[in-house]
């Protein structure tokens, strides 16, 4: 595996970029093979109820997405 990928270092960034989401597409069509497990849909349903409960202690995307891009 390590000797693919540093022959896949070698392309150009843009084949890389497109390889990538290829890859990404081929994984979201197999997505019903991933299925969450039951403790990671009730962590997601416990976090729904809380932002329905109190929804101002929520973060808007816009000012997340800057404070982790501000951040790396």
């Amino acid at each position: 595996m390590t000797a693919r990928i540093h022959e896949l270092r070698e392309l150009p960034v843009s084949e890389r970029i497109q390889l990538v989401e290829d890859l990404w597409d081929s994984i979201a069509e197999d997505a019903d093979a991933y299925a969450l497990t039951v403790e990671q849909t009730s962590i997601l349903d416990a976090r729904l109820d809380a932002l329905d409960a109190n929804p101002s202690q929520g973060t808007l995307w816009e000012v997340a997405k800057q404070r982790i891009v501000s951040s790396l």
